[in-house]
């Protein structure tokens, strides 16, 4: 294991945290704070209310919970077990990233982080809450219902973070607000997280926030024609298929020099080796190395000699090379000005370029900041297929045969084919040649990778009545999917589940309940029919087994299910 050097840890020690706490992000690879983290960390440390803007992506997750953390670690003896603070989110996907966030800066503090959302076993997260947790993170619905239920007690809770707050008002979460904060103690501490500081935000802030220091990352402004005009495309994956979404990319677009960015240290080693092991020929480069192995891994992609280098943002400053095809986001900068930035290293000297986002469903928000400060269209791509890719192979096969043969020197071989010309005609002798030869360079069949909903999420957790209590909130109506054919699946499975619209399900409940516990991506899940006593879900064939036995151990609207299966027509 790497010893970190002083300056990786330098950014966050410098900001007031305890030393654990900065030994635990320097162990997770961070190697200084994004400016939303170097803004508000202080701030809620000494113990203000805060308002802060901040778009997703930008790293606010750590920023508002190292000084949660901080402030709940300073005494582990009062109030042991009981919910000291409270994270509001608006989604159930965002309420998993953030608890896992937490759980990964909290090791060794014997604080402990329990999430609560909707889609999940209500019994499993009562039983949870009575082991004790010192940080609750919560959709505003299912936080409601547990304390409906008298299963969750506020009174101790002394800080407060609601985050995404616009999308939280923009899914009707408003009253349910209300009703939790007045809940918690007046003493706490509260910290609002929003993209915009619009007239409603600054309603709820005056409402719960007490004289509330702003921390606002202000936009950095750029000439007229400072960016390159470059491709712009994002590829919308679940987290579990980046890497192979990565490598069916990389195998498409063949690039010639590209610079892959990551956003931590471990993430950019991980990453390395993986390539290599795929034979990318892949170059790390992060503030953990020594300067004599950065100078190295430069000059190899300087000199050409490697054709993928994988960093972070911090080591990739200053970087000046005119031939980068590509860049890739394997992971969202930590602010749209960073996109700017790094897609600025691609298109030099008049030089095409090419910039590939790798983009998770919720992450989609990211795409609007960065299209409004480029002044340029963000293209939704679709994954290449195995067919994509041999059409691809067989295309770069015909350029280099053209070379070649203006090369020349090839009498040997032209003996050869007069010989076997003999036998066959010459279109069979070239097409076999050419099979031969891409054979040869295509043994590895790629798995095909599961589409993500290119919608903009909703979350199953969200306006159920479940959790949004009995006002009969409608969502907007979920878009219809594509055909299958189109979808370029394989054999599907038609699932009959024993709950339908007697029991209020609705299709965002199955999506929900299907990919939450048998951990698929929503968008493997194909055409859905709620009728009034059961319903029907398409999965596919080899997930269906999967599927079944996860939805046994569940409950969807609070129903125990029995699930039948059956080939789909």
């Amino acid at each position: 294991m790497k010893t970190p050097s002083a300056g990786d840890t330098s950014g966050f020690a410098s900001l007031g945290l305890a030393a654990p706490l900065v030994a635990a992000v320097s162990a997770l690879g961070y190697e200084e704070p994004t400016p939303i983290q170097r803004e508000a960390i202080p701030v809620l440390l000494a113990g203000h209310d805060m308002l802060g803007q901040a778009a997703t992506g930008t790293g606010k997750t750590a920023a508002f919970a190292l000084p949660l953390l901080n402030k709940l670690s300073e005494d582990t003896k009062t109030n042991r077990g009981k919910a000291r603070a409270l994270v509001l989110v608006p989604t159930r996907e965002l309420a998993m990233q953030v608890a896992e966030a937490l759980h990964k800066y909290a090791k060794g503090s014997n604080l402990n982080v329990v999430p609560v959302y909707g889609g999940a076993p209500m019994d499993h997260q009562i039983r949870a809450l009575r082991r004790g947790a010192e940080v609750v993170v919560g959709t505003p619905g299912r936080v409601l219902d547990h304390l409906r239920r008298q299963t969750l007690n506020l009174a101790a809770v002394e800080m407060l973070v609601l985050d995404e707050a616009d999308e939280m008002l923009d899914m009707g979460f408003s009253e349910d607000i209300d009703l939790i904060v007045a809940e918690t103690p007046g003493t706490r501490q509260t910290a609002l997280f929003a993209a915009t500081f619009a007239p409603r935000i600054l309603s709820i802030a005056g409402k719960h926030l007490k004289t509330p220091k702003k921390v606002q990352i202000a936009q950095e402004k750029r000439a007229p024609g400072k960016l390159p005009q470059v491709r712009q495309v994002a590829y919308i994956v679940g987290r579990g298929q980046k890497t192979g979404a990565l490598s069916r990319i990389l195998d498409f677009e063949s690039p010639k020099s590209a610079i892959i960015f990551c956003r931590t240290r471990l993430e950019v080693d991980e990453l390395t080796d993986t390539l290599n092991a795929h034979g990318y020929g892949a170059q790390a480069l992060h503030g953990g190395m020594m300067q004599k192995q950065r100078d190295r891994v430069m000059q190899l992609f300087r000199s050409e000699k490697a054709d993928i280098l994988v960093a972070t943002d911090v080591a990739a400053r200053g970087l000046d090379i005119d031939h980068v095809s590509h860049v890739i986001n394997y992971d969202l900068p930590t602010a749209p000005e960073v996109y700017v930035h790094r897609i600025g290293r691609t298109g030099r000297i008049g030089r095409e370029g090419v910039a590939i986002t790798l983009c998770a469903p919720r992450e989609q928000r990211f795409l609007q900041y960065a299209e409004r400060l480029t002044k340029q269209r963000v293209e939704i791509g679709k994954l290449p297929t195995e067919a994509d890719l041999r059409k691809r192979r067989l295309e770069a096969a015909k350029d280099a045969i053209r070379e070649r043969i203006t090369a020349g020197g090839l009498d040997d071989t032209r003996e050869l084919v007069e010989s076997l010309a003999q036998e066959f005609e010459m279109i069979d002798i070239a097409a076999a040649a050419v099979a031969m030869a891409n054979d040869s360079a295509d043994k590895t069949v790629v798995a095909d990778i599961p589409v993500a909903d290119e919608r903009q999420p909703r979350s199953y957790d969200g306006p159920s009545r479940d959790d949004r209590g009995e006002r009969g909130y409608q969502r907007e109506s979920r878009p219809s999917r594509e055909p299958r054919e189109s979808r370029d699946e394989g054999p599907m499975m038609v699932l009959r589940i024993s709950v339908g619209k007697d029991e209020s399900v609705r299709p965002a409940d199955l999506v929900g309940a299907i990919a939450g516990e048998a951990k698929i991506p929503s968008g493997v899940i194909g055409a859905i029919k709620v009728h009034d006593d059961y319903s029907l879900v398409e999965i596919p064939a080899e997930l269906a087994e999967r599927v079944v036995t996860a939805l046994k151990r569940t409950q969807i609207r609070g129903h125990r299910v029995t699930v039948q299966s059956k080939p789909a027509r």
